[in-house]
C-alpha cells in the first residue's frame, strides 16, 4: 500500500502527514508513506487544494486535514 501526502510543506500538510503515519502505525499496516511536494505532480493528480491524501494513487481527500480516525477508515 502506498499513502501519499500532497502539499508544499505547510503546517496543515505536516499535520496530515503525522496523522497518516499514526493511522498506519495504529493499524499495523505495511505501507509506504510518500510526501509529494512538486506542484506539477500534485496538479497531475487533479488536486487543486492542499493538503491532500492519496492511497494507491487515488485521491481520497483534498483541501483539509483529516484526523487519524478518518484516515484509518480509508485504510481499512
Amino acid at each position: 500500500m502506498k499513502v501519499q501526502i500532497l502539499g508544499m510543506g505547510c503546517m496543515k500538510c505536516k499535520t496530515l502527514e503525522r496523522n497518516a503515519r499514526d493511522a498506519v502505525e495504529s493499524l499495523a499496516l505495511d505501507a509506504e508513506i510518500e510526501k509529494v511536494s512538486d506542484p506539477v505532480a500534485i496538479a497531475e493528480m487533479g488536486v487543486m487544494m492542499t493538503p491532500a491524501l492519496a492511497i494507491d494513487g487515488k485521491v481520497m481527500s483534498a483541501g483539509k486535514v483529516l484526523s487519524k480516525e478518518q484516515i484509518e477508515r480509508f485504510l481499512k
